[in-house]
């Protein structure tokens, strides 16, 4: 059977990179390996591949293939075997593959008992709308992993200690040497009977059970700051879960719920309030008392203001979590139309209708976009 375009078996146009081929040659390589595919002509197209690449990524013998085909490698071991290939390639192939420590037994795999930070922990912490805005401190029970007090962290029972695991004399991994393709490989796997720790316990100790570590909750006062928003996560750092093999302990994360306020909404640093005004106040205009954050303020109604009208209450909104200063409160007014009146009070909106211009106009677009935009949406 004549032999495939080279160009053809890694799936690559012919001015490629050298790039380009290592890329194609690796996914091909982690497809059609014999130790991962169980197809009858795996080991056949993985001979395939490795010719195509050991001739293509060599500049030489790829500019004698380019001009003459597969005459012009013949005598430059075009499909001569393995020899040829970069086996640093190889090794971050099989590396993905398999686990394995490398060729001739050299390990790539870290020590299992190298020092490994600790997990990180969430706390969800609910708060008022006012203690988003000014800041609080609250009190939390956070329940995490301790040192064992009784045997202080080895799993052992007091008057014992652990031993040397007889799996695999300490080193926490095992090595299997296997024969493939490419010659002798070493696979390394997590020791199933220490757990990668090296030392194995025979008498547990009481009160951990072995684990050399005990749950424990305790109470921890922490801060707020003025300005957070519901949804934001504050970083209390050591506060996690306590590391492996002397390793750091993990993050404790508090993630701020702030519950809906009665009259109050945010948007971003801006506080909004819906305020409603009758009639007669927004035509001649008024004084009105509005609630703040900060508490009750009294606020000027202009006279002739319309439905919608917003006015900005200069630093009455959340503080800005990097800074000193304070958003803005936007108060949207309402016009509240009666609907009783009494005799005298229907009276009185008569003479004003007689005088009052009966035409109907629509309204203009800016006000409704202007709305929009202030309402976020």
């Amino acid at each position: 059977m004549a032999k495939r375009d080279y160009y053809e078996v890694l799936g690559v146009s012919r001015n490629a990179s050298e790039d380009e081929l290592k890329k194609a040659f690796r996914n091909l390589a982690r497809k059609h390996h014999p130790d991962v595919n169980d197809s009858p002509d795996a080991e056949e197209k993985f001979k395939e591949i490795n010719e195509a690449y050991s001739v293509l990524s060599d500049p030489d013998k790829r500019a004698a293939y380019d001009r003459f085909g597969h005459q012009g490698v013949k005598g430059h071991n075009g499909g001569a075997g393995f020899e040829t290939v970069d086996f640093t390639d190889f090794a971050d192939i099989f590396g993905d593959m398999f686990g394995f420590g490398g060729f001739g037994g050299r390990s790539r795999t870290a020590s299992r008992n190298a020092p490994r930070r600790g997990a990180d922990l969430q706390y969800q912490v609910a708060i008022s709308f006012k203690e988003a805005v000014f800041g609080t401190e609250k009190e939390i029970e956070v329940t995490k992993d301790e040192t064992c007090p009784t045997c202080g962290g080895d799993g052992a029972k007091p008057g014992s200690s652990p031993k040397t695991c007889p799996k695999c004399q300490g080193r926490g991994e095992i090595r299997q040497t296997r024969q493939t393709l490419l010659g002798s490989m070493v696979q390394v796997t997590t020791c199933p009977v220490c757990g990668g720790r090296g030392k194995v316990v025979e008498e547990h100790c009481p009160t951990c059970g072995g684990r050399g570590k005990v749950r424990k909750t305790r109470r921890k006062k922490v801060t707020i700051p003025a300005g957070v928003d519901d949804g934001t996560r504050i970083r209390l750092a050591g506060e996690g879960q306590p590391g492996e093999n002397n390793g750091p302990p993990g993050d404790l994360y508090l993630l701020i719920r702030v519950r809906p306020h009665k009259y109050f909404r945010r948007r971003d640093n801006d506080i909004l309030l819906d305020l409603n005004v009758n009639i007669a106040q927004a035509t001649l205009g008024a004084e009105v008392k509005v609630p703040t954050v900060d508490g009750d303020v009294m606020l000027k109604i202009p006279p002739g203001t319309q439905p919608g009208k917003i006015i900005r209450m200069r630093g009455k909104g959340v503080p800005y979590l990097r800074g000193n200063s304070r958003g803005d409160q936007l108060v949207i007014v309402n016009v509240t139309i009666p609907t009783r009146l009494d005799h005298e009070e229907r009276q009185l909106f008569e003479k004003m209708a007689e005088k009052m211009d009966s035409e109907v106009l629509p309204q203009e677009r800016g006000f409704f976009d202007r709305l929009k935009s202030v309402l976020g949406g």
